[in-house]
């Protein structure tokens, strides 16, 4: 078990006295709205929650997507997607683009002031409209019978996810579209066969992102960081309740 999950890390803590840069990435601005505590164990006393498994489908349609989009975007043109869903737009050329693409070892940045936090989010892609406004991309990908959305409660990750990468082009002085989109992959699985192919159904489904919430979150989690207390759970965490029940037995 220890090879695949350390349970209790010493590097990447904040200290609050230290005035080094600190990475708050988008997936932990989420845990930290989810819940808290779970937030606050993370980033200050080095205890994760256990890591879930790696969707490497998703991870593939990912990778697939990026490459054909980077052909209409080396060419200057609108994808035929694009064109069906009467965007006008094209995919755009930045030589930062790779870099804003690998939430692991790059993304697009912005030193939060006041603070010592380097507020980080990896995109999957960027267009540019008529008007010369970004705008910001997430691929998606699932398989089920009814058709997809963005509306279901559980989905309002998917939602600060698009207006925390419009906000970090915001702040590195972008003019962003306040409207976004997620292109939603759908596996088929109507079909009599396999036959060594995945067909899917895609759907580019737009958002118009809200931004107002992301600086005051952003002072919370300095607050959070700066505390000897650890916070309250989230009224929802399965983590927590889980440890709750197990220190109960």
């Amino acid at each position: 078990m220890s090879k695949f999950y350390n349970s209790q890390r010493t590097r990447n803590l904040y200290a609050p006295q230290s005035g080094d840069l600190f990475k708050i990435s988008r997936s932990k601005i989420d845990l930290f709205l989810n819940c808290p505590k779970c937030f606050y164990l993370d980033r200050r006393l080095g205890i994760n929650q256990p890591p879930s498994f790696p969707f490497s489908l998703n991870a593939a349609v990912d990778l697939l997507l990026k490459k054909e989009f980077d052909t209409y975007r080396a060419q200057r043109k609108t994808h035929p997607l694009m064109k069906k869903a009467g965007i006008k737009a094209i995919p755009y050329d930045h030589p930062q683009i790779n870099v804003w693409r690998d939430s692991l070892r790059g993304g697009i940045t912005y030193e939060y002031p006041g603070t010592n936090f380097l507020i980080t989010g990896g995109v999957d892609d960027v267009w540019i409209n008529e008007k010369e406004e970004l705008i910001i991309v997430d691929y998606k990908a699932t398989a089920k019978t009814e058709e997809v959305s963005i509306d279901a409660d559980w989905q309002i990750g998917y939602k600060r996810q698009m207006e925390i990468y419009q906000w970090l082009f915001c702040k590195n002085s972008f003019k962003v579209c306040d409207t976004g989109y997620f292109l939603y992959c759908n596996g088929l699985t109507n079909r009599e066969a396999f036959d060594q192919r995945l067909d899917f159904d895609v759907t580019i489904i737009p958002y118009k992102g809200k931004r107002t919430w992301i600086d005051r979150v952003i002072q919370d989690i300095y607050v959070c960081l700066s505390s000897n207390d650890i916070p309250k759970q989230g009224p929802d965490c399965v983590y927590c309740q889980y440890r709750e029940t197990v220190g109960n037995r």
